[in-house]
């Protein structure tokens, strides 16, 4: 067989099927035209197999005559099946209800921890953030906590390497050294972030939980400063009749040291079992910045002055929120979480 026959022949099958399909009036003898002119056994597989008896010179341009036919052929067969709604439409049924779409939630960790931030922003704080992954360095050390020091026991720490002293931090404090070596005063930064200590699972105690740390430091900054940083935060947060008290206390890293506590919210201060009849609840931590910190990240003592405080995210969002279980937040009950929205 010679090329000019096979062209006719192509040409032949190529009219025969255009002029077939015009028609087609259903989906079925759509689908017999697809298997008479591209199934297995079809017309163009059928001329395909003629290809061999040709000169080796003429295969390569009778194979490309069809496919070429081929794949208009294919065209015109997606062309007709879409048009018949054959294709992959799929019918809607207008008067069935529509799936419903929850929108998300803030989770109420995260919209207490805006809260605070927001409130020391308003008194000129930034806001840092450091690696939950430390070194023994900034988590103690740089913190005035050498090796030995019995401070140290108030963290039963996760070590990832003890051998080299890598450890997920127990508080965010180390973000303040971090930030304290790369800035120079002034400074008024809070940072926030999870910590992690070896804390068994109870109603107030959670291995992982969220951690406010801040710091201030300039020329003269005095323990008045301190105060009044804190009232007006506990204040903003909680109430403006809320009072506060501070209590001496110890931190290897402040000093002079203290406990803030406030009035219970609960019996406004006329004592209760959640206050412990005292008619105060403990809150944070705070102090002036031991010089020795100062000292470990280059700054001048007799310069500069400043203090620091740190307070537990889910001890201030039990308080303000009225939760009675820590565990509460990390169980991933959306009952519980639309409470709060």
């Amino acid at each position: 067989m010679d090329l000019k026959i096979l062209r006719e022949k192509i040409d032949g099958v190529y009219r025969n099927a255009l002029k077939e399909i015009e028609s087609i009036k259903d989906e079925a003898e759509l689908e017999n035209w697809k298997v008479k002119y591209l199934g297995r056994k079809g017309e163009i597989k059928r001329i395909f197999s003629l290809l061999p008896g040709l000169a080796e010179d003429l295969k390569k341009e009778a194979g490309s005559m069809l496919n070429e036919v081929k794949n208009k052929l294919s065209g015109t067969y997606e062309n007709a099946r879409n048009s018949s709604g054959g294709g992959e439409k799929e019918e809607v049924n207008l008067s069935f209800p529509g799936k419903p779409v929850f929108p998300g939630y803030l989770h109420p960790i995260s919209v207490v921890t805006r809260q605070m931030t927001g409130i020391f922003e308003k008194l000129g704080f930034g806001i840092a953030t450091g690696p939950e992954v430390e070194t023994s360095y900034y988590n103690f050390e740089a913190l005035n906590i050498p090796e030995g020091h019995p401070a140290r026991d108030a963290w039963d720490t996760f070590y990832i390497n003890e051998a080299e002293r890598i450890l997920l931090r127990p508080h965010t404090s180390p973000v303040q050294i971090r930030t304290m070596e790369k800035t120079s005063p002034p400074l008024r930064v809070v940072s926030v972030g999870k910590c992690f200590r070896r804390d068994a699972v109870d109603a107030t105690h959670s291995p992982v939980f969220h951690q406010m740390e801040g710091f201030m430091v300039d020329r003269d900054i005095n323990f008045s400063h301190l105060k009044g940083v804190l009232t007006y935060f506990i204040n903003q947060m909680f109430g403006e009749k809320v009072g506060v008290k501070f209590t001496p206390s110890y931190f290897p890293f402040t000093e002079p040291s203290a406990e803030l506590s406030m009035t219970c919210i609960v019996c406004k201060g006329k004592g209760c079992s959640v206050c412990k009849s005292s008619g105060f609840i403990e809150v944070l931590g705070c102090g002036m910045i031991h010089p020795e910190v100062f000292r470990n990240v280059g700054y001048d003592a007799g310069k500069y002055s400043g203090f620091a405080f740190g307070m537990g995210i889910e001890r201030m969002a039990i308080i303000k929120l009225g939760i009675t279980d820590i565990r509460y937040f990390y169980q991933n009950n959306m009952r519980f979480i639309e409470q709060f929205i």
